[in-house]
């Protein structure tokens, strides 16, 4: 919808609403435009969009990969972490614990009895049945970790058992499938590489030859050489892409097999048929084998994946042979000069734009410019005025010069081209804009997402006779709204349920007769305040007993003739002188 919207030939507002009849227009020129199965067009925006869908660069994939290898063994883990088994039923999860060891390492079958086998032996010589009680105190996390640890540690020993030759039969050699795996890839690339380049170069040749003879125009205006052309760069473009990554897994590839091979020295050095071992020696060692070892299995997923990607693109190239086949093709370039890419470049090897020639536009050389390599090029590299005035992707030779406007780099693939690109930089890259208008094809493959931000509407452009669309002026800008404006209204309080007013009321009188204490620890002491709230204590007192007092009379009783007398006998005489209690 988008590509026929763009089209200027097919004359649509997208400012203004569409209307019944523009809207069936709109749909009868989608559906034309899916059934023509011979515009090359059609093949090479499927084949965008299948890219664009499907591809995913190496740490995408191997990230994916990693969340659904999790997704698959979280039951298992799930099992193993969560359960608290009794005695009887420690064995089960031992026997779950290899199940999953066996599986996160994908080294075998789990219905293989001997493969299992020697994962129980391997896992016994290092997490022996006996320490399982341990394991269970531990908390789930920890559970998980030692999982992962295990699970490489066991692999590393099978790893090693298969070196030394006792074991790991059922291990494929990785290094070896990869050895042969990654060339045989790499030549597959290279070769449909060849055949884009060709086709290309043909394309390129046949173009230009009906642009220079009117009776040449005349005899391939029927062909659809443009949209054939674009076809194979942007099929050329894809396996770009595909070969890089196919290069770069063969140099992680060799760097992972020095490092196996360095590691399993190392480790064959430290055990040397030794009866006991330090731990803290050897299982760094088979942690690292371990983990070369997925290394490599991740290249054999990313190879694959590469491979699937190329065999897939295949089928967005197979309308070249129908349109052209190779009998056609050879009759129409009878007389005609086919140029390489490489043919193009070591032509205008000698030239160079003259800096002195242009005041206001600043030209970019290698012995000038830092990381002159790496700059980013306009237009997927290709020349800057071919793409809008013949409608040709023909590859820019940055030692011409790479002309720098507006904080973007272009390329050309000649001097002249560049020379007239660098009068009017704006005109020429609306030219391109609008070519791409026609093929929507080359918004990708020249990689115009940019561009086509502030584009204004095709009639409206015409219309002012402008080619510069300038861009809307942009700048922040920011508002705030009170959340409330009036006072609020409600209050908190509020119940209107009679129970539950009678809940709070029933609450309040039972806070009467309760107690509040509090208390303070060693760690809370001084470090915050603590408060209580008691009934004030009031004063009460009672009477128990009544003071009294009374006054009696003292005694006063005296005895005479105790001391004796004259005589013989003793005569005592007692007088009581007490006064008497009632007497006032």
């Amino acid at each position: 919808v988008k590509a026929v919207v763009l089209d200027p030939r097919n004359d649509f507002n997208v400012d203004q609403t569409l209307t019944k009849k523009d809207v069936q227009n709109l749909i009868q020129l989608c559906v034309t435009r899916l059934l023509d199965t011979t515009n090359p067009s059609l093949s090479t925006i499927k084949m965008q969009v299948y890219f664009d869908m499907n591809y995913a660069n190496r740490a995408e994939l191997l990230s994916e990969q990693h969340r659904v290898l999790e997704g698959r063994l979280a039951p298992v883990v799930r099992d193993i972490t969560d359960s608290r088994p009794r005695v009887q039923e420690i064995e089960s999860v031992y026997q779950k614990i290899v199940s999953y060891v066996l599986l996160s390492s994908g080294l075998g079958s789990p219905t293989d009895i001997e493969v299992v086998r020697e994962v129980t032996a391997g896992l016994q010589s290092v997490f022996p049945q006996r320490e399982m009680i341990t394991f269970i105190s531990l908390s789930k996390k920890n559970k998980e970790q030692q999982l992962k640890n295990l699970a490489k540690l066991v692999t590393g020993i099978r790893l090693y058992n298969k070196e030394c030759g006792k074991g790991g039969s059922s291990i494929d050699d990785l290094p070896a499938i990869l050895n042969e795996s990654i060339p045989s890839a790499t030549q597959t690339v290279d070769e449909r590489l060849n055949t884009c380049h060709r086709l290309a170069h043909q394309y390129t040749a046949l173009v230009e030859s009906m642009q220079e003879d009117q009776h040449r125009y005349t005899q391939l205006s029927s062909f659809k050489l443009k949209e054939a052309l674009f076809n194979v760069r942007q099929y050329e473009a894809f396996l770009c892409i595909l070969l890089s990554d196919a290069i770069t897994s063969a140099q992680e590839v060799e760097k992972m097999k020095v490092q196996f091979a360095a590691t399993m020295e190392q480790l064959k050095n430290t055990v040397q048929n030794k009866v006991s071992i330090d731990t803290k020696e050897v299982f760094p060692l088979f942690v690292a084998l371990s983990n070369l070892w997925s290394g490599f299995q991740n290249e054999i997923l990313l190879l694959s994946f590469l491979t699937d990607m190329t065999n897939n693109l295949q089928q967005f190239l197979e309308i070249q042979s129908q349109l052209f086949p190779e009998e056609v093709l050879t009759s129409l370039l009878e007389g005609v000069t086919v140029k390489s890419d490489e043919e193009r470049i070591r032509e205008t090897m000698g030239t160079r734009v003259n800096v002195s020639d242009f005041k206001n536009q600043e030209w970019l050389f290698p012995e000038t410019t830092d990381n002159f390599d790496q700059l980013l090029i306009q237009y997927h590299g290709f020349c800057a005025h071919a793409i809008g005035v013949k409608g040709l992707t023909l590859p820019g030779n940055p030692a011409i010069g790479i002309l720098k406007h507006k904080e973007r780099c272009y390329v050309f693939s000649s001097k002249e081209a560049a020379y007239i690109f660098a009068q009017d930089p704006d005109k020429f890259i609306q030219l391109n804009i609008e070519k791409a208008k026609e093929h929507a094809e080359l918004i990708l493959l020249l990689e115009l997402y940019h561009q086509f931000e502030y584009l204004a509407p095709y009639k409206q452009a015409r219309n002012a006779g402008k080619y510069l669309m300038k861009p809307t002026t942009k700048c922040d800008s920011g508002t705030q709204t009170d959340t409330h404006i009036l006072p609020p209204t409600i209050v908190p309080s509020y119940e209107w349920n009679e129970w539950e007013l009678r809940r709070k009321a029933i609450k309040l009188a039972n806070l009467r007769r309760k107690l509040t204490h509090a208390m303070q620890t060693d760690v809370s002491h001084m470090r915050r305040d603590n408060s209580t709230q008691v009934y004030l204590p009031k004063d009460v007192s009672t009477q128990t007993k009544r003071d009294n007092s009374s006054n009696v009379p003292r005694p006063q009783i005296f005895l005479e003739g105790l001391r004796g007398g004259s005589s013989s006998t003793t005569h005592m005489v007692k007088v009581d002188l007490t006064r008497p209690i009632d007497e006032n």
